[in-house]
């Protein structure tokens, strides 16, 4: 833990704000990924600039793209090969969109590519993406009993259709739609076939829509079989959607206060998870509107005058769990959410991080293999006594759970706050602005 934990501001009077949310990560490194493959010169409008996009702005440039970030735009020209047979090193950090992307991009390259990664990112599943790999002839050595480091090297060929158990994670699948177009073999199609049920489907729908838009043909042939026909991938020009997931604690902390929370730039057409928090709040209590901006966009306004739990099936929007479940923490009723057990996969273990990090304050939790339940009707704020931390395992979900929580129980504090920093460095600022009534 660090030495000075960040003390959580606590709302004393109804949250009443207008927020604006930075672009999407998961739109931004796809869009990254796509325009450092494609045949001609991208633009991008609206990045994130956050740990997870540098760090895929940092592997794309290694393996020889070009991107100026200088201006609003970020212009993205191809990547040209790198060649030589000295391996070239990528830092994965703890972004799972470059851990499995880049690989799969790298498995097009004869030059050997070698993957470093945090400490952490050695309990995230990695194998069955490496095992699609062998399986079209890229070659993957680790260099330890652990996934990180390891040393990628091409060319991939296809013989056949590819078979992938992306079951601990939809990015599995995804890696290999993104470069599906571009590999070689027999035949005008690639097939990839799921051999375990994927969760976050969502995220898939948002490479095949990415795809597409970029003139790729892309379609599900049956509940488990993607296929991609060869071709090139059209440059373009685009802009990124605010990420509707990072909206998450904004969105709760007008649920929570009693207050109202208005965020503009809301598509009113998206593939992203986030958007699933209309419907989730909507079940808790909470009035949500969406008022149009134009045809494409709105401003959402969220409020709530109470607030019960919620029940339900989590595995396509597991992204916004932790979240969820700080919400959870405030209502009148029990909550059960279920079907989540690939979270155990993600930044951290995050069915245990939540259930040590609720239960400190006194919530009954019970974790499952799969779910959790969280009944806070004990009184448990009441019951509080001294300042808590509350413990963010260098994961920015479980860094804003802290702050949430913050916002009714006094005496919160948060373990390294900045770990925010990998999708949402201006959290900690909006945040404090959105509690000062600011417009941010």
């Amino acid at each position: 833990m660090t030495s000075n934990p960040w003390q959580a501001p606590l709302a004393g009077t109804p949250v009443n704000a207008d927020i604006t949310i930075p672009g999407s990560k998961s739109l931004t490194n796809r869009e990254l990924v796509l325009s450092a493959i494609a045949e001609g010169r991208s633009t991008i409008s609206g990045a994130l600039s956050a740990r997870d996009t540098i760090l895929m702005i940092n592997a794309l440039e290694t393996l020889g793209a070009r991107i100026d970030t200088g201006a609003d735009n970020w212009a993205v020209e191809p990547i040209t090969p790198v060649t030589g047979s000295t391996p070239v090193t990528i830092e994965c950090g703890l972004a799972g969109t470059v851990m499995r992307f880049i690989p799969a991009i790298a498995a097009r390259c004869t030059r050997p590519v070698r993957f470093t990664a945090d400490e952490q990112a050695n309990s995230r599943p990695m194998a069955p993406l490496f095992q699609a790999l062998r399986s079209v002839g890229v070659d993957v050595t680790y260099e330890t009993d652990k996934p990180f480091p390891v040393v990628v090297q091409g060319p991939a060929r296809v013989d056949g259709p590819i078979q992938v158990d992306s079951s601990a994670s939809s990015q599995f699948l995804s890696a290999l739609l993104l470069i599906a177009p571009l590999l070689e073999g027999e035949g005008q199609y690639t097939d990839i076939q799921l051999t375990g049920k994927a969760p976050s489907l969502p995220h898939i729908e948002m490479t095949m829509e990415a795809l597409r838009a970029r003139g790729v043909e892309v379609d599900w042939i049956s509940e488990s079989a993607v296929r991609v026909r060869r071709q090139a991938i059209g440059a373009r020009d685009v802009v990124i959607e605010p990420d509707l997931s990072n909206a998450g604690p904004f969105l709760a902390a007008a649920i929570v206060t009693g207050g109202q929370v208005r965020i503009p730039y809301w598509p009113l057409k998206t593939t992203q998870a986030g958007n699933e928090w209309l419907r989730i709040l909507r079940e808790m209590g909470a009035e949500l509107n969406l008022v149009p901006q134009g045809t494409v966009y709105a401003t959402l306004c969220a409020r709530a005058d109470s607030l019960h739990g919620f029940n339900g099936d989590m595995s396509q929007y597991g992204e916004l769990v932790p979240t969820l479940a700080a919400i959870c923490a405030f209502a009148d009723t029990p909550s059960r959410i279920e079907n989540i057990g690939h979270l155990r996969g993600h930044e951290t273990d995050r069915l245990t991080a939540i259930a040590t990090e609720l239960t400190k304050l006194g919530i009954d939790v019970e974790e499952g293999e799969d779910y959790l339940a969280i009944d806070p009707t004990n009184g448990w704020q009441g019951k509080l006594s001294g300042p808590i931390t509350l413990h963010s395992y260098a994961d920015h979900r479980m860094a804003t759970l802290g702050a949430i929580i913050g916002l009714k129980a006094p005496g919160i504090h948060v373990d390294n706050i900045e770990t925010v920093s990998k999708t949402m460095p201006e959290f900690v600022k909006l945040w404090s602005k959105m509690l000062d009534g600011a417009h941010a």
